[in-house]
């Protein structure tokens, strides 16, 4: 376990260059005191690492000191070959690139480790997008993605949900994020940082001014937080629904996640009748009728009454359809 933590913190500063100990002790979860530790064996096995004193000080290695170790393990090598997912790179104008880094990665492995890879490519295949999707049309992504690669501003013409539908920016690129086969920008406009659909950029022309990137910014951390918001932000109603067990058990499979997992959290137990009572979040009376259509007669929609009405007008529509036309034919039968 030590030798292990002791090639991280090699390879760490290797590839980053000047790190504190704070920020060594994070990457390996572990104390400062650990980092210490590590950091005079280091250089007791002879590997050139030094420390600056002061505030804006911190270790690193030697000027031109690199190693050779890798200390990958099978494990570590197969996951490699998971990590490129070809679809979305060809997308972003990598798939040539992503073939002949696997390529020369797979001609520099071990032969246990290449076989290894092998075995993961023939067993492990990625899809991203959803089911019942088209595959979207994003003609502006490679150079949304090279914006973000050379750090320099983007001028969009971009398509919005609201008035006026749409607008023209100037943003300064942090980030590109898949999400279930949808490609989304993350940058800043003025002091707002946010996310964009790539679909609905109409047109996009790279800028000369370069982007100034937020120190702290880390995207993984604000992509949880904006989707957090997000799902927050959309669902601004609450329905009180009366359903079987059988419905609530269907509703991962048919509903959005955060309208099953709301209502799953909500749910009564079953009461004499075998029914029971939940809350599901609706963005709208309408987005909650379209929805809970779905559970069909093991549902009952109690609150708000204006998704009721709904409901009443929609059974009374089905009975006026189904039943007069089933007694019309009945009598033409006879």
């Amino acid at each position: 376990m030590r030798a292990s933590r002791l090639v991280s913190l090699l390879l760490l500063l290797q590839t980053r260059g000047r790190m504190t100990a704070r920020e060594l002790a994070d990457q390996l979860e572990v104390s400062i005191r650990t980092v210490y530790r590590d950091v005079e064996s280091l250089g007791a096995s002879g590997v050139p690492v030094y420390a600056d004193r002061g505030p804006t000080g911190g270790y690193q290695l030697l000027d031109g000191y690199r190693t050779r170790l890798t200390g990958l393990t099978e494990a570590e090598a197969g996951t490699l070959f998971l990590a490129g997912v070809p679809g979305p790179a060809a997308e972003l104008g990598l798939g040539s690139v992503l073939a002949a880094a696997e390529l020369k990665l797979r001609a520099a492995l071990p032969g246990e480790l290449a076989d290894r890879a092998d075995q993961v490519r023939d067993r492990f295949h990625l899809d991203a997008p959803g089911w019942f999707r088209a595959d979207e049309s994003t003609p502006y992504l490679a150079t949304v993605a090279g914006a973000v690669w050379q750090e320099r501003q983007l001028e969009v013409r971009y398509r919005r949900w609201r008035a006026p539908r749409e607008v023209t920016r100037t943003l300064s690129p942090l980030g590109v994020v898949l999400k279930a086969g949808r490609w989304y920008l993350v940058a800043k406009s003025g002091d707002r940082v946010t996310a964009y659909r790539v679909v609905n950029i109409l047109e996009a022309q790279l800028l000369e001014a370069v982007v100034v990137r937020p120190k702290e910014f880390d995207l993984a951390r604000f992509w949880r937080d904006w989707t957090d918001r997000y799902e927050q932000s959309v669902y601004t109603g609450r329905a009180i629904v009366r359903l079987t067990p059988e419905a609530l058990a269907r509703m991962p499979f048919i509903f959005p996640p955060e309208m099953a997992r709301t209502a799953q959290a909500y749910a009564s137990e079953p009461g004499p009748d075998g029914w029971l009572t939940t809350e599901v979040p609706i963005e709208s009376a309408k987005h909650g009728h379209i929805e809970l259509l779905k559970l069909g007669a093991d549902a009952e929609v109690l609150e708000p009454a204006e998704l009721r009405s709904l409901f009443v007008g929609t059974a009374r529509g089905l009975a006026a359809t189904y039943l007069d036309r089933h007694s019309s034919d009945r009598v033409t039968n006879s």
